[in-house]
């Protein structure tokens, strides 16, 4: 009988991982909340619109609160945009370039009464800007809501089919494209987080 043996050895085997420092990153983000009233007062439907922030408006906010300028908004100005020849929303979007959407209001149905609606905020909290008090668009004719934009900043008006100013957002409907009949009032609010 032979004996057989091994050597009997031991390994151990030890790593540390750990993060080279402290990171933040900060994105904007935006949400328009819109409901449909009818005309004898009862909501139709509600819906949100997760938003593009545009590159442009990312670009003018970081130059006006970081270059130390001094600086006084024009606007911000909320619009809607029509179903009327939209292909699509892009971050490259800009007021006077927009190719995948038409403003609803004046040329494009739906019509609504008054001009774009001028936003009025309340003091940021936790990272956030919020509207203050909704805004109502009174609807005057038939036709069909994509979603919306706020524009602000040099050049910006509040009247219909303006192109001046900088983009700040756009979006559509979370669940697609929404009705609107003469009567009807949108109420629209918005926020934005960093």
């Amino acid at each position: 009988m032979t004996e057989e043996r091994a050597p009997a050895r031991e390994c151990t085997d030890a790593s540390i991982i750990r993060g080279s420092g402290i990171g933040e990153q900060a994105q904007a983000h935006g949400r328009y909340e819109i409901e449909c009233i009818g005309a004898d007062g009862n909501l139709k439907w509600r819906d949100v619109v997760d938003n593009v922030v545009a590159t442009v408006g990312k670009n003018l906010m970081l130059d006006s609160a970081l270059a130390g300028a001094a600086y006084t908004v024009v606007g911000p100005y909320m619009g809607l945009i029509s179903s009327t020849s939209y292909s699509a929303v892009a971050a490259a979007d800009t007021m006077a370039s927009h190719a995948g959407w038409l403003e609803a209001g004046g040329t494009n149905a739906p019509t609504y009464s008054g001009n774009r609606k001028t936003a009025v905020w309340a003091a940021a909290t936790a990272g956030a800007k919020a509207l203050s008090a909704a805004l109502s668009f009174g609807i005057t004719s038939t036709g069909t809501v994509k979603g919306a934009f706020l524009c602000f900043g040099s050049g910006a008006l509040a009247t219909k089919d303006n192109t001046g100013g900088v983009l700040w957002s756009a979006g559509t409907f979370a669940t697609g494209d929404k009705a609107v009949v003469n009567g009807d009032t949108l109420n629209c609010n918005y926020s934005s987080s960093l």
